[in-house]
């Protein structure tokens, strides 16, 4: 890697950092020695890049820092390509709209070679596209995600057993035949997973879980290991 997109990464990983990052954690991500991410901070310091702290203890990049606009190899202008059109599989139309909006403001950024790249369609996501359910617009369920709000939903199970749930939404997982819900959920006191197409009605309540949906996912992140680490035992 050369020096100049090295020294990008480092200030891409403490950009994303909650917590200071230690020398060696950087040189473990991007296969280079210790001594040369010493180099590198210096180097970035020297050119009044606000990177602060000390070896051993770790380095963040103070706030307010922004880099110049971004240039896509051709690799990456590939790997975008792929993305929107699976984007398209998803059967969420305002996801759907996003993603054709986003590769027409890079193809009106990026220079010809790169523009001829995303308009050649030469790469393309296979296979079915779920359809929209109907009981449930999923623009909904992830502006509660963000906003940490809780949604009502009527919901029925795989027998048709109709309930009502008051769930705090932390993700959304696409699958090929319909999309996924997880959630925790209020009636059950425990983490769920409500198939979209199975919701009869939802409704966002107003009601906010602030600052509890990172240690949800963590929750949930958790428990996935976990049954999957027992599954191969």
């Amino acid at each position: 890697m050369r020096k100049a997109s090295r020294l990008f990464e480092i200030i891409q990983i403490l950009r994303l950092a909650r917590n200071p990052v230690t020398a060696a954690d950087i040189a473990e991500r991007l296969e280079v020695t210790v001594r040369s991410i010493y180099r590198d901070i210096g180097a970035l310091q020297a050119m009044r890049v606000p990177v602060e702290g000390e070896r051993g203890i770790g380095y963040i990049l103070r706030p307010g820092f922004d880099l110049p606009p971004l240039m896509f190899s051709i690799e990456e202008t590939e790997a975008i390509v792929l993305a929107l059109a699976l984007l398209e599989r998803t059967g969420d139309t305002e996801l759907q709209a996003a993603a054709r909006r986003v590769g027409d403001k890079i193809a009106g950024a990026v220079p010809p070679p790169l523009r001829q790249t995303l308009s050649a369609r030469a790469l393309h996501a296979w296979g079915t596209t779920p359809r929209q359910p109907e009981g449930i617009d999923l623009a909904t369920v992830r502006r509660a995600i963000r906003d940490e709000e809780k949604l009502l939903i009527d919901y029925r199970d795989e027998y048709g057993r109709a309930t009502e749930r008051a769930i705090r939404p932390i993700a959304l997982i696409y699958y090929s035949e319909t999309a996924n819900i997880v959630g925790w959920c209020e009636l059950r006191e425990a983490m769920r997973n409500f198939r979209a197409d199975r919701v009869a009605v939802c409704a966002a309540t107003g009601a906010h879980f602030h600052g509890e949906g990172d240690r949800l996912r963590q929750m949930w992140i958790s428990g996935w290991a976990e049954n999957a680490q027992a599954a191969r035992l």
